[in-house]
This record gives C-alpha cells, sequence and structure tokens, in this order.
C-alpha cells in the first residue's frame, strides 16, 4: 500500500553560533506556519515572549497584526493561512527570525518528505545538538560575552550572570526526552515554559 506524504524531516539550525546548536524535527505536513513557530519555540526552548516571522521565496509570514515592519512596502503574509504542504513540490528551504532585537534566526532545511503508515499528531525530534542560549541574553555577541561570564570564577559579572541564568548554564546541554515531552504539549493550553536550563541531578557522591 503506498502512503500519501504526510510529514516532513526537517534540519533546523541556529545562525551565527559554533559548535552548532541544531535540531532535526519530523512534523506534520498539514500542519500551518504558526504551529511550526510554536513547534520551534518548544524543540530550542524559547519561550514565545517575542515577535517571530519566517522568510521563504523572498516572502515574508507572520502575524499581519503583529509583525516587524522595516519594509513598510512589503506584505506579510499570515502564517495561519499557510500549510507546509504547500511547499511539497518545492526543493527549498526557509528561514525562521525570533525576536527581532536579539534576531535568533534559524535555517531550516527540508530534509526529507515521509509517507509514514500513520500520520503524526504531533511533532518528534530525532536529534540535535547543544542548548539554546537564554531568553533575552542579546543576540550572538551577548551569548559569547555571557558564557565568557559564567566560565570563569573570578570575572566581574560571573555571579550576576549565573544567577541570571537561575544558577546554571551548560552550553553543552541537550535532553532528547525532555524536548520531545515539551513537543507532545506544545499546543496544551495553559502549557508552562521553562524559563531556564534543568539544574544537573546531583549524584550519591555530591549529597
Amino acid at each position: 500500500m503506498i502512503h500519501e506524504i504526510n510529514a516532513a524531516k526537517l534540519r533546523v539550525e541556529l545562525d551565527g553560533i559554533t559548535p552548532l546548536i541544531w535540531r532535526e524535527l519530523i512534523v506534520p505536513t498539514n500542519w500551518s506556519l504558526d504551529k511550526l513557530h510554536l513547534t520551534l519555540q518548544a524543540a530550542f526552548d524559547w519561550t514565545d515572549s517575542h515577535l517571530h516571522e519566517f522568510l521563504i521565496g523572498g516572502l515574508r509570514f507572520g502575524d499581519p497584526e503583529l509583525s516587524h515592519h522595516d519594509w513598510e512596502d512589503q506584505k506579510i503574509f499570515d502564517t495561519s493561512e499557510v500549510r507546509l504542504s504547500d511547499f511539497a513540490k518545492q526543493d527549498c528551504g526557509f528561514v525562521y527570525i525570533y525576536d527581532f532585537g536579539d534576531y535568533w534566526q534559524h535555517k531550516i532545511t527540508i530534509v526529507d518528505w515521509l509517507a509514514l503508515e500513520t500520520a503524526p499528531k504531533h511533532a518528534q525530534c530525532v536529534a540535535g545538538a547543544r542548548a539554546t542560549p537564554p531568553e533575552d541574553v542579546g543576540g550572538t555577541y551577548g551569548y559569547e560575552l555571557f558564557l565568557e561570564a559564567i566560565s570563569d570564577p573570578d570575572h566581574d559579572e560571573h555571579a550576576d550572570q549565573l544567577y541570571w541564568a537561575g544558577g546554571h548554564f551548560d552550553p553543552d546541554w541537550f535532553d532528547l526526552d525532555l524536548i520531545n515531552k515539551d513537543l507532545r504539549n506544545t499546543f496544551r493550553a495553559n502549557v508552562r515554559r521553562r524559563l531556564h536550563q534543568p539544574k544537573p541531578k546531583k549524584t550519591k557522591k555530591q549529597r
């Protein structure tokens, strides 16, 4: 039995940071871009507290009532009216921008179109690496300064930056199970978003 395309495998990379921060996701193709936005928020542990938009084929997609208006003459298409399946016949990648201040730019590549036996009901993260920067850290440059401060106990900002980050931050942290739990809960009403990275569990020797 031949199944129709019902999912897409996406490779999402956060630009401007080395080593690379990335996620590989499988998402339903019948989802609109506004659902993909919430999925990316969950996959990268963002808090959905800033504006966002997609850039696809030279066009802008976002919330026409709220989106950034640097280019007053360029139309902003409504993400709720565009589905991922609309790009099924195109070999294209696109860009997702979150927070026009910090300007987190995510490069999205469509790795494959999938015809699964059972259409997925939610997104799944199948691979990835490294932690997302803290919200409002100041973009890629601010993130570099933040890492420099928390890695040096003698740095003037060491204690303040650690406190601001919730007392702990590991740039190499990546928890696939926790990310998938967040993805399963993406569309639940009143879903709580983590403000800080989970602290490591203490071993018996540390207690």
